[in-house]
């Protein structure tokens, strides 16, 4: 059965483990496009290795179910395998092995003949840049050495999705550019479909096409981070940076006078509005007609340090609530 060529290369539905009385993860609904790079973020603890590793099929639900490309990770494990490509947070091979003889041993694992192996083990060992430290052993590899061996052992497999456990932990931070580089080649360029799991939110913006945020064994918001930041923005209030010349008492007055304006504050030449909606088109049409020039009119909007701490925010409220209810 060929592997399924849905817009969702990964789907989840009311997913749920529990480990005791612990819920690890609870009822999550989780679709990752073919060819994009999907971000997991959230706290330790948050559920998102419990995640990978259903996904996995390596520890079975409490209830719900996970497909990739359409199979079932504990009834066709096989076929999962065969389409998935896992790089934990600490990869594991032989250390008294060279980076070469590990990655033939991966190839003979995968059943893959001499001649196929050879080609892509070198091409995956020159697009992660080791080729210079394929005959050493990889006890002797530094922990970006590994990762990106890493890369090269799944390159080596072929598969079309990969699932990465906090990849860049204990990176230094050119090598984390570097990897972070790599695994955008890997969507953009291979077209492989990319889930990622990590807590350190500048990377997770930087690569991500879209994020999960995870909190609590609960995913409590998903989408693009404009997705997110317009949601937020139609629940908070908005903020204007605008610079105007010439700038006088008369247009501060102007800016105040606008229906929606909160508040107007200054800082040097940079007037800052606090709206409850986007006055942008009826103030730019009022300042003009006042005989101003609009230098610079820009409506502020979240960065996922922003997002997260909004919804982690609410997230912790909830929690106390139901505490104390």
């Amino acid at each position: 059965m060929a592997p399924s060529t849905g817009k969702y290369l990964v789907e989840t539905k009311n997913l749920t483990k529990h480990y005791g009385s612990l819920v690890a993860v609870s009822n999550l609904n989780l679709k990752v496009k073919t060819g994009t790079i999907f971000g997991i973020l959230g706290p330790n603890g948050a559920g998102k290795t419990t995640t990978i590793l259903m996904l996995l099929g390596l520890t079975e639900p409490t209830s719900g179910s996970a497909r990739i490309a359409g199979y079932d990770p504990l009834r066709e494990p096989l076929k999962v395998k065969a389409l998935t490509g896992y790089l934990p947070d600490n990869v594991g091979f032989y250390q008294d092995m060279t980076g070469l003889e590990n990655l033939y041993y991966t190839a003979d694992l995968n059943g893959l003949s001499r001649e196929i192996a050879k080609e892509r083990i070198y091409t995956a060992l020159e697009r992660v840049g080791l080729m210079h430290a394929a005959e050493r052993k990889v006890g002797e590899y530094s922990r970006g050495m590994r990762q990106r061996l890493g890369i090269a052992d799944l390159l080596v497999k072929d598969p079309p999705l990969i699932i990465m456990d906090e990849p860049t932990l204990g990176i230094d931070p050119e090598g984390v550019k570097e990897l972070l580089q790599l695994i955008k080649e890997l969507a953009h360029e291979d077209k492989r479909t990319i889930l990622l799991s990590s807590h350190l939110l500048h990377q997770v913006q930087a690569i991500c096409d879209e994020v999960g945020i995870f909190v609590g064994g609960k995913m409590i918001a998903s989408g693009t981070i404009e997705q997110l930041s317009s949601q937020l923005q139609a629940r908070e209030k908005l903020q204007l940076e605008l610079q105007v010349a010439p700038q006088d008492e008369a247009l501060y007055r102007l800016c105040r006078s606008m229906e929606g304006v909160i508040e107007v504050a200054t800082e040097g030449e940079l007037i800052r509005l606090t709206c409850k909606k986007d006055v942008r088109p009826q103030l730019s049409k009022a300042i003009i007609e006042a005989g101003y020039s609009i230098l610079h009119l820009h409506l502020r909007g979240f960065t996922l340090d922003d997002i997260y701490s909004r919804y982690f925010q609410k997230q912790e409220g909830n929690y106390d609530q139901n505490r104390t209810a």
